[in-house]
């Protein structure tokens, strides 16, 4: 980590009224936590973007042969849409539970489930099971953000929590990047032998592969069982008499004024940067795989290295589409620290409010021009900075939910905001698919003004954030 991320801010900050420099305030605990939220976020998004790069290879082995591209595609977006479906509705569940049973033990369980289905995916033999495993899935990978940054949040001295946040949260741009690789590199099995390799009559393609490696997370629960304690905060409230019967209460959020209007602008707030991201960014690598062309010699042709002939043979649309990935998250990870940066400096709602102008400009002008202006040379940077702008939104995310809720409810608040708005999300799939089908589908490339017109939903955030509260330079509510 660079020394200036956990800098104090121009101004001092007093929170906890303790001002010796941040070094002396960390023990290696803190580290360790820190590093186990890290690693559990980074597996969850990995998961993520596995699907993501997998998904239409899948559907094209999964579904009847011979398809047009849209009809794969809408698929794609209901296993998107299912999969968001099932993350929303297991981030409930399991953020009621990291209030409940505490942080630890929640984060176990939810890296077991999302590891488990994860895997079992590679046994799909059609598009309903596929399905399925995926909202299986979802349920996991749905449960730990909350459980993740609760934990992290109540265990930091409140004068780093933001910082370590910030990087909790570009762990998982790592995780992105990982699974960018792993494609590559599945990319480069021979084809032909693990065509004719199967297992229980399924042929094995590296989309199936993919699923199989995303299993791995499940060796991290040994490693949190071993020396992960709940945070004193958390066991303070469960031992509280007055407290512990409101332990992960949806009914006193939603009866409290205060909890109930932090809940509704978090969830206005998740809503527009997760359907920006799952329902457009994301979406931009099937984009991508029907604008490059299909051989390598003339995407070397369109690139002008037609000359490089050792590199001709690796410019494949689905090698294209993992840099796009890994260019992508990188990024991202770069927006997630200057969202941090920025909004150590000046308040969370300016550095929100920015993001989201970013976020609406950058992936409408992505989705508009890309190739258009420089040809496939376009991805080198339009990619990344679209990147940069969608998920320095989830920066914010991370930093800004659990600063709305007291412990007691940190986990439930947090889950809600981030897994409801990504259950009404879920339309964000079904809407660019349904623009890209019919509305758009006498267009050349109709993708592209699916995914314009849908960048209008990064105004939402914009409507919603004054009414968000400013929290910067505030303890935890308690």
């Amino acid at each position: 980590m660079h020394p200036d991320a956990f800098s104090d801010p121009p101004a001092p900050n007093t929170v906890n009224g303790d001002q010796r420099p941040w070094r002396r305030l960390l023990t290696s605990y803190h580290w360790f936590v820190l590093f186990v939220a890290m690693l559990g976020w980074l597996f969850d998004t990995m998961d993520q973007q596995l699907f993501a790069l997998a998904r239409m290879p899948a559907m094209k082995q999964l579904l009847p042969p011979g398809q047009a591209d849209a009809y794969y595609a809408y698929y794609a977006g209901v296993a998107t849409a299912v999969f968001l479906i099932g993350w929303a509705l297991g981030g409930l569940a399991f953020g009621v539970l990291g209030d409940r049973i505490g942080r630890a033990r929640t984060m176990m369980l939810t890296i077991l489930v999302y590891s488990l289905f994860t895997g079992l995916s590679f046994l799909s033999f059609a598009f309903w099971d596929f399905a399925a495993y995926r909202f299986l899935t979802g349920l996991g990978v749905g449960g730990e953000f909350a459980v993740g940054v609760s934990l992290v949040a109540e265990v930091w001295p409140d004068r780093l929590r933001p910082a370590a946040l910030g990087w909790l949260q570009a762990s998982s741009a790592v995780g992105n990047i990982a699974a960018a690789f792993i494609s590559f590199g599945l990319a480069y099995l021979p084809a032909a032998a693990l065509g004719r390799l199967s297992v229980f009559g399924l042929q094995i393609q590296p989309w199936r592969v993919m699923f199989l490696v995303g299993a791995a997370p499940a060796l991290l629960t040994l490693l949190i069982m071993g020396r992960l304690r709940e945070p004193e905060r958390w066991k303070a409230a469960a031992v509280s008499g007055d407290l512990s019967r409101r332990l992960g209460s949806f009914k006193e959020m939603f009866s409290d004024p205060r909890w109930r209007r932090n809940a509704l602008v978090g969830l206005g707030l998740a809503f527009s940067g997760v359907v920006g991201l799952w329902g457009i960014g994301f979406f931009s690598y099937d984009l991508l795989r029907l604008v490059f062309p299909a051989d390598p010699h003339e995407m070397a042709k369109a690139l002008g290295v037609e000359g490089w002939t050792s590199v001709v043979p690796y410019l494949t649309p689905n090698n294209l589409v993992s840099l796009a990935s890994v260019l992508q998250n990188v990024g991202g990870f770069l927006g997630i620290q200057a969202f941090l940066w920025f909004t150590q400096r000046t308040s969370r709602r300016l550095a929100f409010g920015v993001s989201f102008v970013l976020a609406l400009v950058s992936t409408a002008f992505t989705f508009l021009l890309i190739g258009k202006i420089g040809g496939p040379w376009d991805v080198f940077w339009m990619i990344p900075i679209m990147g940069f702008c969608q998920l320095s939104l989830f920066g914010g995310y991370a930093i800004y939910f659990p600063e709305l809720f007291p412990t007691r409810m940190r986990s439930t608040g947090t889950s809600f905001c981030y897994n409801v708005g990504r259950l009404v999300a879920a339309i964000g799939p079904f809407t660019l698919g349904a623009l890209t089908a019919s509305v758009f589908k006498d267009f050349h490339e109709p993708m592209r003004y699916a995914g314009v017109v849908m960048s209008a939903v990064f105004l939402l955030g914009l409507i919603v954030l004054p009414f968000a509260p400013e929290t910067k330079g505030q303890p935890l509510p308690e």
